[in-house]
């Protein structure tokens, strides 16, 4: 009888181990519309009040939270401003930040959950030895209302095989918004730690979570990529973020009749010219489709469809396919009896990677008794996986509740894949 490990792929687990950590918490405005019975008891009640009991008051707020956030006066000024439309007058300054408080709340973006991570190497490469990779990992933060956003955090993997992740900021910030036509901007102050920086929902598809970013850096535009899913409470939309320095971001706009389900993600580089990605139209299979515009994709076609036991409910991409000589290696996933996900591996042509050369008869990485332990129970899932010398770094999360990394030797997955073939 056949079991999960008859590949024999040899796979190196470490000992690191990132958790949720329920500190890093964002200023967040405490919505109540512009609802008047509950907006101008407030106003009223501060506009009577002494300026001694409004200074006191204000200080008391400073000492309880300006210690955790490094812009708490200019969000208490901004909240002020969102319910300022019913107010009958205006306030001075101290009054309407102590105003601005009593619609202002922290939003704790990991208080649920920590998991589906992303790689990519890091745009700031400076005073890391040449065999080591200083990279960035994009995490899927999920909090309260299970919300969930773009967190970040920074490390190097060793040549040596240790992977070492950076001391992380508590201070968070979801940047300065600006809104165009069909997408948002985000900045981040250039002080900001790359830790400190969320990307948290602002338009009406995404209210409640971006889900599984898929960051790819694009050697030939200088700029990285990631497509996520924007999801409402009720439906789904694929997007797509651009960014060069992980500081300035541009949000959305992606559209086409492909421009469907979860799960895409793109080729590092263009095919014969033309931007190809990796999808899963239908919910089921894994297709490919190619456009000319970045924003744009109207085609697919079936690439790959559930043939074993272990993904007979679905299959699906875990990021962005990386290049060999031997052809693309595409990370999936497969999902089977007990809604089981495990990952394994597919290699495509590497001039027409819309033809599948082959995919591992067995999972190449199965969730352990450890793994199999969290938030959702026997899930084993990444967003993309980085290339290291002859290895494959993978950072993966165990059942939705800790992040991991594996490293594969790159010839011996090939190998097992041409037998395949």
């Amino acid at each position: 009888m056949k079991t999960d490990n008859d590949n024999k792929v040899g796979i190196k687990r470490t000992h690191v181990r990132l958790y949720a950590d329920v500190r890093k918490v964002l200023l967040r405005y405490l919505d109540f519309g512009l609802d008047r019975q509950r907006i101008m008891p407030i106003y009223d009640h501060i506009r009577k009040m002494s300026d001694e009991q409004v200074a006191e008051e204000l200080e008391r707020v400073y000492q309880l939270f300006s210690h955790r956030h490094d812009n708490l006066e200019d969000r208490l000024d901004q909240n002020y401003t969102r319910v300022s439309e019913v107010l009958p007058q205006s306030l001075e300054k101290q009054r309407r930040l102590l105003l601005g408080s009593y619609f202002t709340h922290e939003y704790s973006v990991q208080a649920a959950a920590l998991f589906n991570p992303s790689i990519v190497p890091h745009p700031d490469r400076k005073g890391v030895d040449d065999k080591d990779i200083r990279f960035v990992l994009s995490l899927r933060s999920t909090g309260e209302g299970h919300i969930s956003s773009i967190s970040f955090c920074e490390g190097i993997s060793k040549s040596s095989g240790e992977i070492e992740l950076d001391e992380m900021s508590n201070k968070m910030s979801s940047g300065k918004i600006g809104f165009a036509e069909d997408y948002y901007s985000v900045q981040f102050d250039e002080d900001l730690p790359l830790s400190g920086r969320v990307l948290f929902p602002q338009t009406r598809e995404e209210r409640m979570g971006m889900e599984d970013v898929r960051f790819v850096y694009m050697e030939d535009e200088k700029k990285y990529i990631g497509t996520y899913t924007a999801y409402d409470g009720f439906k789904i939309k694929p997007e797509i973020i651009v960014t060069k320095d992980f500081k300035d971001f541009r949000i959305g706009g992606l559209k086409g009749s492909a421009v469907t389900n979860k799960g895409l993600a793109l080729f590092p580089k263009k095919i014969d010219g033309k931007y190809a990605m990796i999808g899963r139209q239908g919910g089921r299979n894994l297709s490919i489709m190619f456009s000319d515009d970045l924003y744009h994709w109207d085609d697919s076609e079936l690439l790959q469809e559930p043939q074993r036991t272990w993904e007979l409910l679905q299959i699906g991409n875990n990021g962005s396919p990386i290049e060999t000589e031997a052809g693309w290696l595409l990370l999936t996933h497969g999902v089977g009896p007990m809604r089981r996900y495990t990952l394994s591996m597919s290699l495509l042509d590497l001039e027409n990677p819309a033809k599948l050369i082959a995919s591992l008869e067995q999972p190449l990485m199965s969730p352990n008794e450890e793994e199999r332990e969290g938030y959702v129970p026997n899930v084993l899932y990444t967003c993309g996986m980085m290339k290291q010398g002859q290895e494959l770094i993978i950072p993966y999360a165990m059942s939705d509740s800790a992040i991991s990394f594996a490293r594969i030797s790159i010839p011996e997955v090939l190998n097992h894949l041409k037998k395949q073939a």
